[in-house]
């Protein structure tokens, strides 16, 4: 049994269910897991407990939300000795087709620039929920320019079979 934390940012809950549902699989799996929302940067200053970590955020803007933007950044170089994955939510399968390919391809930079300094095993990117009342009014509108629609947009599946993957991997 290998013990495994699963640290978290999340501004609408979407991100914060998906983290609950992977801890939920590796428990499943055999594995002792804490599942935790990231709020400080001082966390930096502690030992990061657990044999492996498992790291995510929703993504505004192109970017991780700063709380889990600053722990990686805050410990980076501490992840170096512990199997580390790292996942993203985002709002993929909420486009319309040709754009919703184009995100599914498209890699944001401040994103990018995390996943190049952890390493991680794997970086999943996840579709999560949107509502109307996530959106300010410029953000609305555009939305709907765009043709998106609202909606929960999380594959179950894709996530379950991520987590399972990951469990596979600490088992062996």
């Amino acid at each position: 049994m290998v013990s495994v934390r699963v640290l978290y940012a999340s501004e609408h809950h979407s991100t914060q269910e998906i983290a609950d549902r992977i801890g939920e699989r590796l428990r499943l799996n055999g594995h002792h897991v804490e599942t935790r929302a990231l709020r400080a940067s001082s966390e930096g200053q502690r030992p990061l407990p657990g044999d492996a970590l498992v790291l995510g955020s929703a993504v505004h803007d192109g970017a991780w939300l700063p709380a889990a933007e600053g722990f990686v950044r805050d410990n980076a170089d501490r992840m170096g000795d512990r199997p580390t994955w790292m996942f993203s939510v985002g709002m993929a399968a909420a486009l319309p087709g040709p754009l919703r390919r184009l995100a599914e391809r498209t890699v944001q930079p401040r994103v990018a620039a995390l996943v190049e300094l952890v390493r991680p095993r794997d970086h999943g990117r996840f579709s999560g929920v949107i509502r109307r009342e996530h959106l300010d009014r410029k953000g609305a509108l555009l939305f709907r320019l765009l043709g998106c629609r609202y909606g929960d947009h999380r594959d179950w599946a894709a996530i379950d079979a991520w987590a399972d993957g990951i469990a596979r991997d600490l088992d062996a």
